[in-house]
């Protein structure tokens, strides 16, 4: 990993203390260098809990005897429960530390992969997996500010180059590796023996490697909570702003045809093994993986605005066919096309959301995140309903006319301020 080095929040230079000593200096360089690796792990411990329910959907509604459509409802109220918790976080990350803020995520998230994995019923797994869409809620966001926090503007881009990766590479590990443990014992071991210790480890890894903002930080918070209140009417008030938003609540709801019952699809219409359906999801994860890594060059040419509507408009077309392919690998050359799109997607429109409200940034972001929380309930509860009156084709259909519809209205509604 390339060493990034970040600032710490203490001031070296205030109080009544001389500067470092050579003593001190190895111990603040020493922490230093974990920031980031904390922060990237950190990214790459939220993950796997999804990863086994997209992987195993099939297998965990079997053994509760529940078709795939209904098991896909734990999507849904996982991720309802993300959108609430994603409104509160403008206002929780005024009165808390961000470190304290991402450790109780991380720890939401441990205790709901313990839950999941000794559910009795699908009842209990619906709860238990619901506390995760809470614990990212929390602890995604947070990653995001702390790197605004630790880090200097310079040196901030491939800070979260970082930890986006870590996210992306957290599938590219774990999908194969969930898919090799579940063909030995099942989703409860694919829980127990590789999401819980992930989860777990990235929570100690937290608490040891970042380090606490200092009392000039936290005298801030009163400040910080009129910001929001200011800023979350400000948010409201801006058409451009509110047609971001709900244009990718949309744009989500649509990816989870692949997202979420991409998996299924396959191991359903073409009896692919779990194995080879791991496979699958890693090319695509890496297909997009690489695709973030250079969609700057085309943000910089072609403007955020442009590069959004172009990929969403791409992405929904492919979408919409890959579920209606008439084999299995033409089917595969449109998912993994359509992930590469979505891997531009995600920095364009992540980048035209930041900039729709400067005066409120962190406002805007909390919104956003909230936007993306309510997509996926959505485009699981749309494709869990259209699954269980119809089959797979008519949900690649349906979900993916919603996304070239977002495409519109980022095209119609939507502003990009550095270019006005």
């Amino acid at each position: 990993m390339t060493e990034i080095q970040p600032v710490m929040s203490m001031r070296e230079n205030s109080g009544s203390s001389p500067p470092s000593t050579s003593t001190q200096e190895p111990e603040q360089n020493s922490a230093r260098r974990a920031v980031l690796p904390s922060l990237f792990f950190s990214s790459f411990a939220i993950c796997p809990a999804g990863i086994v329910v997209t992987l195993l959907l099939v297998d965990i509604g079997r053994t509760f005897g529940a078709p795939v459509g209904l098991t896909g409802q734990v999507q849904t109220l996982s991720s309802s429960f993300a959108v609430i918790t994603a409104l509160l976080m403008g206002a929780l990350s005024a009165r808390f530390k961000h470190k304290s803020l991402l450790l109780v995520g991380l720890l939401l998230i441990s205790i709901s992969v313990l839950g999941c994995s000794l559910a009795l019923n699908f009842g209990m797994i619906l709860v238990m997996y619901s506390i995760t869409g809470v614990g990212l809620a929390v602890a995604q966001p947070m990653t995001m500010a702390l790197v605004g926090e630790l880090f200097p503007p310079d040196r901030r881009a491939k800070g979260l180059g970082w930890i986006n990766a870590g996210a992306t590479i957290s599938y590219l590990i774990g999908t194969p590796t969930i898919g090799f443990i579940a063909g030995l014992g099942g989703w409860r071991l694919a829980f127990l023996s590789y999401t819980l210790p992930i989860s777990v480890l990235g929570l100690l890894l937290a608490a040891k490697g970042l380090p606490s903002p200092s009392s000039a930080d936290q005298n801030k918070t009163v400040e910080r909570k009129g910001d929001y209140l200011a800023g979350f009417k400000g948010v409201l008030s801006n058409r451009s702003a509110l047609s971001c938003l709900l244009s990718a609540a949309l744009v989500v709801a649509s990816f989870q045809a692949i997202a979420f019952y991409g998996t299924s699809f396959y191991r359903e219409r073409f009896l692919v093994s779990t194995t080879l359906a791991s496979i699958i999801v890693s090319i695509g994860a890496t297909c997009a993986t690489l695709s973030t890594l250079v969609s700057y060059r085309f943000i910089n040419r072609f403007g955020r605005k442009s590069v959004t509507v172009m990929c969403a408009t791409i992405t929904g077309l492919l979408i919409t066919s890959y579920t209606n392919m008439p084999s299995l690998w033409s089917s595969l050359a449109s998912r993994f096309v359509a992930s590469t799109f979505w891997g531009v997607f995600i920095t364009a429109s992540t980048s035209l959301a930041l900039e729709q409200a400067p005066s409120f940034r962190g406002v805007m972001m909390s919104l956003n995140s909230a936007a993306w929380n309510v997509g996926g309930a959505l485009g699981a509860a749309v494709g869990g309903f259209v699954l269980l009156l119809h089959d797979y084709e008519l949900v690649g259909i349906v979900l993916g006319v919603m996304m070239v519809i977002a495409a519109a209205i980022y095209y119609l509604f939507v502003i990009d301020p550095t270019r006005s």
